[in-house]
């Protein structure tokens, strides 16, 4: 963000980042006002997985079992504030659950209990989890994209039974404020002309995501919208950051 803006240093930018804008107290920058958004990249659902002793085999049964047993099941993630521990806190607030969270430091120490029956739900990213779902040591209840996901199109969404769940993970392009117009649409032009092509989005579909192909404008507007959605959840659940 402190870069020249000539277009040379890029970051990566993510959910969260627009997850921190409300995690933190204080941050000694303004995530959508220093950035330019330049492109986004890939999108990714989640993938809503429980240990295969876990009785629940459907999202409807999952929460008839949160129900009936309040506070006693437990939700891993990859730490506080973490999208994964969001996507949950998001699904706590939206199905009316009373889930408990346990965070780990790092995804793959939650998978690690999780596969172990220590947790028994967890939001995970889909390119971490799919190959536990398809060798079949964890269980896929649900994808939490508004759409079914290519990476395993036999799975229902979150939304078929939470009307109005969507969450996902994403990733794209960023560049200091102020950098010029055209640099910015260069830039837009050829990763978007990268994401049209076919072995790239053959790799993105085989971890569980598409291209995430969108204007700078349009780009931008995604970033603020997730900002706006993940600050509601954060309130919800009362996140702080470790």
């Amino acid at each position: 963000m402190r870069a020249p803006p000539d277009g040379y240093t890029l970051g990566q930018v993510g959910a969260n980042n627009t997850i921190n804008t409300s995690l933190y107290d204080k941050l000694n920058y303004n995530f959508i006002r220093d950035i330019a958004p330049i492109a986004g990249i890939t999108r990714e659902p989640n993938i809503m997985v429980v240990n295969p002793s876990f009785p629940a085999k459907t999202v409807p049964e999952f929460i008839a079992e949160a129900k009936a047993n309040p506070g006693k099941i437990t939700m891993a993630s990859a730490g506080n504030g973490t999208p994964p521990h969001l996507v949950g806190e998001l699904f706590k607030m939206m199905a009316g659950v009373d889930l408990v969270h346990v965070p780990y430091r790092g995804g793959a120490p939650a998978v690690t209990d999780l596969l172990g029956g220590q947790v028994q739900v967890y939001f995970g990213t889909s390119s971490a989890s799919v190959e536990y779902v398809r060798t079949g040591k964890l269980r896929a209840l649900a994808v939490t994209s508004a759409t079914r996901s290519i990476a395993l199109p036999d799975l229902p969404t979150v939304g078929d039974f939470v009307p109005g769940f969507e969450a996902s993970t994403w990733f794209g392009l960023g560049a200091a404020k102020n950098t010029p117009a055209e640099i910015v649409d260069k830039l837009n032009k050829e990763t978007n002309a990268g994401l049209a092509d076919e072995r790239i989005k053959a790799r993105l579909a085989d971890l569980g995501g598409a291209p995430l192909a969108l204007s700078p404008g349009d780009f931008g507007k995604f970033l603020a919208e997730e900002t706006e959605k993940w600050g509601k959840v954060v309130r919800f659940a009362g996140a702080k950051a470790d």
